[in-house]
């Protein structure tokens, strides 16, 4: 993983080992390294009582910038879980990138940033949040602008347990994904909806983390599967290329046929269904945990919360972790998460 132009690494300082607001547990050592691959946003977040209409306007509640993005996200939760991470992501130079590396630094996050000095800049966002339920709305342009990027640096994957790739700057997570692999390291996947080219990815990874949301194009199948035996088979790429609907366990075993061999499914507050192809077949469950007593301030990032906890301490487990346990322990942080405002606001001395 070389090119001919060096992105800048920047270190930030670490902070202390984390437990949560509510006494959620962390990983036992910062020697644990997690990296993160993807976006990262500037996220311009405002509370509102609604959303407004056409050629309506608004006064919110509050207003707070800050950066935003799966892989940050997930890459400061890590850190504040307990371990070490590292993200690979594009941000860019000028005051806006300025703002990221600031409070990605102050989360205590090294930043490989394969856009510095290029003059892009980067994605901004606008939220919208619900003061009455937590509920967001976003808008974002995404990794659509980033353009092309550095070449990974070779000692990326120096130390790392685990890596954590959002399906953003989808060839640079292919050549991390790739090596990777290569080196035995565990590569996870965090994906709310499908993107051109993800078949590519998925053959890369060994698990799997997809939204309710998410779904398979008609007509995209595992590359291993020749056209000509699709509508025969009866198999999850039958249903792809047929459009059939499919339910939750129905779209575990299609994202599996790519490759992944842990697979699961998150939905909000509902359950978590797994499925792991080291275990017997059927699908397991996942309960979110949930406290009536407490008022959900803001989902924003509660995902991320819920896939950078869970790569942190997939981290400290590797081989002897059972999916669904480290699963209930990360949903455990991302319930803690939504009752504070922003994706960080239940780390303790966070400032928003």
């Amino acid at each position: 993983m070389t090119g001919p132009r060096s992105p800048e690494v920047l270190s930030a300082h670490a902070q202390p080992a984390g437990v949560g607001r509510d006494g959620v547990a962390g990983v036992d050592r910062r020697s644990h390294v997690v990296l993160c691959c993807g976006l990262t946003t500037v996220d311009a977040i405002q509370e509102v009582d609604g959303i407004p209409g056409p050629n309506e306007k608004v006064v919110a509640r509050s207003a707070t910038l800050t950066f935003g993005g799966p892989a940050a996200n997930a890459a400061a939760t890590a850190v504040a879980v307990g371990a070490h991470a590292r993200l690979v992501t594009a941000i860019g130079s000028g005051p806006v990138a300025d703002l990221a590396l600031a409070g990605l630094a102050d989360a205590g996050v090294e930043v490989v940033d394969l856009a510095r000095g290029t003059g892009a800049a980067p994605a901004v966002s606008t939220v919208l949040v619900t003061a009455s339920t937590g509920e967001r709305a976003v808008v974002s342009v995404n990794a659509t602008r980033s353009g092309a990027l550095a070449a990974v640096p070779t000692d990326v994957l120096d130390g790392v347990d685990v890596v954590l790739v959002d399906g953003h700057h989808l060839e640079t997570a292919i050549e991390v994904s790739r090596a990777a692999r290569a080196g035995g390291v565990l590569v996870v996947l965090d994906d709310g909806s499908w993107k051109p080219g993800m078949e590519r990815l998925l053959a890369l990874v060994d698990q799997a983390i997809v939204s309710a949301d998410f779904r398979v194009p008609v007509g995209v199948v595992p590359a291993d599967v020749p056209a000509s035996d699709v509508p025969a088979t009866g198999s999850p790429a039958a249903d792809i290329a047929s459009g059939a609907t499919v339910d939750g366990e129905r779209l575990l075993r299609q994202v599996a046929a790519f490759g992944p061999r842990v697979v699961a499914r998150s939905d909000g507050a509902g359950p978590i269904l797994v499925l792991d192809s080291r275990t017997p077949a059927e699908v397991r469950s996942v309960t979110v945990p949930a406290d009536p007593s407490r008022t959900v301030v803001d989902t924003v990032g509660a995902g991320d919360v819920l896939h950078g906890a869970y790569a942190a301490f997939l981290a400290g487990e590797l081989a002897a972790s059972d999916p669904v346990d480290v699963l209930a322990r990360a949903a455990q942080v991302a319930s803690e998460s939504v009752h504070f405002r922003g994706a960080r606001g239940w780390v303790p001395g966070y400032r928003s």
